[in-house]
């Protein structure tokens, strides 16, 4: 996972949520207590923090506030989804292979950041989609490369598209029970144990 594919999965869901921009961005997102224009500026939100959490190194950075304001235009929430992916790619791109930042689930490496990031576009686009009563299917090899870094231990014998769904908890899969809680392994796969986390 690198900045190439974070640009590359902002980009197909910018362009998805601007195709529908005349539609009710204040509609709720089901089983969700955020409307559609909530869910893209959390998009944001997380994109944006990625790239200052990979800057800052290791130790959590506490000393800012920043949100995105979800009332603003639909159009330019979109804007601000594809800006903030510029700036976490540029971040990534620039960033030693062996670079660390913190992350409450793990202290993420570059590529686990992108991963990150791809998964964020990726889930919560799918729910905007959902809320604004259409349908989102992204690329499946976007969707691979964020399930198989993240999620190393998913299965390999389904789609990826509808295996990253269920591994964030947001649909069954044929098969496996629905998970009701999940967790993410963004530190490097070096490190990876091998387990399953629990959340």
């Amino acid at each position: 996972m690198d900045a190439n594919a974070l640009l590359s999965t902002a980009q197909v869901c910018a362009e998805f949520l601007s195709g529908h921009l005349d539609r009710d961005w204040s509609a709720p997102v089901p089983e969700s207590d955020r409307t559609v224009a909530q869910v893209v500026a959390h998009i944001a939100d997380c994109v944006h923090w990625y790239s200052y959490d990979l800057a800052a190194g290791p130790v959590e950075l506490a000393t800012m506030e920043s949100k995105v304001r979800p009332e603003s235009d639909p159009a330019e929430l979109v804007v601000t989804l594809g800006t903030t992916a510029k700036v976490l790619a540029a971040v990534v791109a620039t960033s030693s292979p062996e670079a660390r930042g913190w992350h409450p689930w793990g202290i993420a490496d570059p590529s686990g950041f992108a991963a990150m990031a791809c998964d964020e576009l990726l889930v919560h686009t799918f729910e905007a989609a959902r809320g604004l009563g259409v349908e989102f299917t992204p690329p499946a090899r976007l969707a691979a490369a964020a399930l198989y870094r993240l999620f190393p231990w998913t299965p390999l014998d389904t789609e990826p598209w509808p295996t990253l769904l269920w591994a964030n908890g947001r649909a069954s899969l044929p098969g496996h029970p629905r998970l009701s809680k999940w967790r993410w392994h963004c530190a490097p796969l070096s490190e990876w144990d091998g387990s399953v986390p629990i959340s």
